[in-house]
């Protein structure tokens, strides 16, 4: 598998440069240079075959020969060793459910396929990497769970002070063993520019070997694309064309599924559902792209105000914006539109949705009212709802039950490092480790 930066400014790599590079040193994004599609006889039979078996089909023809069969395998088989089923909502509306991981959110799948595929890099080359992540919300705690343990990786989290969930930061800062987690003074955007500035630092790459976990690195998006293959499985059957609603905050959801698209998986359109932080719908409807400070909401996994992969959203469609806006639409909802949505579906239908799951839920049911043709709507459940229950609660005027798995965390004491959003500040702490 060879890759290119979006920026063209350096030589490509191979997908295990990429991965540890994390971002090539131009400041771009790592892509594919090409992306295969899979034969028509795959999809002829593809509702016949189990989650796995899809998954693994998906990630020979993505990464080729770059990786022995066997062992793919073996980490397909691992990473993704739960379910991701298709319910019905109401009409023709569905729901993806991506939270019946460790961690009961999608971020599992990234983490899981990642810290397995590392492993397998660095046993074999008898190296140590640090990575660094920044996050939101869920993928703190996927990567926590992930990498935890892993032999040869230590883990630093930024995670934004104050604007995660008490579940979500329980999940990332009670862990111990090889990860660290990094309380920051500031929003997910100024996490997000401190790896990234780490990332670009001479003396910490050569000390440190540094790459990332977040959906920045290529190998968060290669499994991100399993699931979309499943869902189309699981809905096959109803013979009617297939849209996409995915809520969305720094794109890498959305790109999984745009890969999956040019790997010749028939979605007819895609629909990026955001909360206040509507920079890409505001792109969809001018053509400028226009970055600003994140806002807090309480679908805060979302709460990105210069989305780190929309390079690569561009760079599917050939940089071409009329190309964009013809496959994607985009719309943006309020909390009291998501609050009220938790609750008119729960009332309505009893399903319980998650703050992003209802995002998803709005900007597909708007969709689908501009259509005058019959489609099967999917939208991505992306964390359980129990990880926000505070707003879920309030929102169904009744108890959410907790998991067991989330249960687990909560009495734990938190082990936190408290740090300014200063890079000067995370470099001397990370060199002096």
């Amino acid at each position: 598998m060879e890759l290119y930066s979006t920026k063209h400014q350096v030589e490509n790599v191979s997908l295990k440069e990429a991965i540890f590079k994390g971002l090539p040193a131009d400041n771009g994004l790592y892509m594919p240079v090409e992306i295969p599609t899979l034969p028509p006889a795959f999809f002829d039979t593809i509702e016949t075959r189990s989650f796995q078996e899809i998954a693994l089909e998906v990630a020979k023809t993505l990464i080729g020969l770059e990786i022995p069969d066997n062992v793919l395998t073996e980490i397909v088989n691992d990473a993704i060793n739960f379910d991701a089923p298709v319910k019905p909502v109401h009409d023709n509306i569905h729901v993806l459910e991506l939270f019946h991981g460790p961690t009961l959110a999608f971020k599992d799948f990234g983490a899981r396929f990642m810290s397995r595929l590392m492993s397998y890099f660095l046993q074999k080359d008898h190296q140590e990497i640090n990575i660094l992540v920044a996050t939101s919300g869920d993928t703190g705690s996927a990567v926590a769970q992930g990498f935890l343990g892993v032999p040869n990786i230590h883990v630093y989290i930024l995670y934004p002070k104050g604007k995660v969930s008490k579940i979500q930061e329980q999940q990332l800062t009670t862990n111990g063993q090889n990860i660290t987690a990094l309380e920051i003074e500031g929003t997910f955007d100024d996490c997000q520019r401190l790896v990234k500035e780490a990332f670009l630092d001479t003396q910490l790459n050569e000390k440190l070997n540094l790459t990332s976990a977040n959906s920045i690195n290529i190998c968060r998006l290669i499994p991100q694309s399993f699931y979309y293959f499943y869902a189309y499985a699981q809905l096959k059957a109803k013979g009617k064309p297939v849209v996409v609603a995915v809520p969305s905050g720094n794109f890498g959801n959305l790109c999984g599924g745009l890969i999956a698209q040019k790997m010749g998986l028939p979605i007819r359109h895609f629909v990026a559902a955001t909360n206040a932080n509507d920079i890409v719908p505001a792109y969809l409807a001018s053509g400028i792209f226009q970055a600003k400070p994140s806002v807090k909401t309480f679908s805060n996994a979302m709460d990105v105000g210069n989305p780190s992969n929309f390079p690569r959203m561009l760079a599917l469609h050939d940089d071409a914006y009329e190309q964009v806006k013809a496959n994607i639409s985009g719309k943006a909802y309020t909390d009291e539109e998501t609050v009220q949505t938790i609750q008119k579906i729960y009332q309505q239908t009893g399903y319980l949705l998650d703050p992003h799951g209802a995002v998803g839920y709005l900007g597909l049911k708007d969709y689908l009212t501009s259509l005058d043709e019959e489609v099967n709507g999917v939208f991505l459940a992306t964390a359980h709802p129990a990880k926000f229950i505070d707003v879920v609660e309030t929102a169904i005027e009744n108890k959410v039950e907790i998991p067991e798995l989330l249960a687990q965390v909560l009495n734990k004491p938190k082990e936190a490092i408290a740090m300014a959003p200063e890079f000067e500040r995370l470099k001397s702490f990370l060199l002096n480790k």
